[in-house]
């Protein structure tokens, strides 16, 4: 596995109406807003934004942080799982976000480790007759078997020390799931600087930016070269 990103939640349909509202503040061009809800009898179901309103939208985006700050107040909420040399990366990206993780020190010992617990797609798995699988595959594994040996220790013991073996020998291969709250601004920060990034889970986190609705605020300025 690369990096999973999962249950994604938008702006809805009132907080887009008052993203706009603000949008047109400085200008006092409220009633140039050709936005409205999509209702189903009584009830809100979606939003449909007006050319005006885009147009508006495209113009203060491609005029830089200064001029789009809506797409500061446009949140987007995701769930991701990803290996811990990634999490180091992305926690670079401190303003504007927000993220609840899975606990690795409270939980590391939860159940036995296996291989879909770390990001390996990587790792050359090459056969040999007689040694079976070859470095790295073979290094990986008695890390994996060191890892549940300590486990089993600390299971029984609850000692702090057999604990540390876990911490300290955990590779940064290791999946970890956080909930996290970011903005159209952070995600244009991050497709800006990571979209050719070398590791597979940025190109695929801006692969996912790009078909997030009105992504076009974000990718356009790419594109057009």
């Amino acid at each position: 596995m690369s990096i999973k990103l999962e249950h994604v939640v938008l702006a809805s349909p009132e907080q887009m109406e008052f993203i706009i509202e603000g949008m047109r503040n400085p200008m006092n061009s409220w009633e140039k807003s050709d936005s409205e809800y999509v209702t189903a009898g009584y009830d809100i179901v979606g939003f449909d934004l007006g050319e005006s309103d885009h147009s508006l939208m495209r113009r203060l985006s491609n005029a830089g942080t200064d001029h789009r700050k809506f797409m500061r107040m446009m949140p987007v909420y995701v769930r991701i799982t990803a290996p811990l040399y990634w999490w180091k990366e992305f926690d670079t990206y401190k303003i504007g976000v927000v993220a609840n993780s899975c606990s690795t020190m409270h939980k590391i010992a939860e159940k036995e480790f296996e291989w879909g617990d770390f990001s390996t797609e990587h790792l050359i798995r090459v056969r040999d007759s007689h040694l079976g699988d070859t470095v790295p595959t073979l290094v990986f594994d008695s890390v994996i078997r060191g890892l549940n040996f300590w486990r089993n220790r600390y299971l029984k013991t609850k000692s702090k020390d057999d604990w540390w073996q876990m911490i300290q020998l955990l590779p940064s291969s290791y999946n970890q799931t956080r909930n996290v709250m970011m903005n159209y601004e952070v995600l244009a920060n991050i497709y800006k600087s990571r979209r050719g990034h070398k590791l597979d889970e940025w190109r695929d986190f801006c692969k996912w930016i790009e078909e997030l609705p009105y992504s076009e605020l974000i990718t356009t300025d790419y594109w057009r070269y």
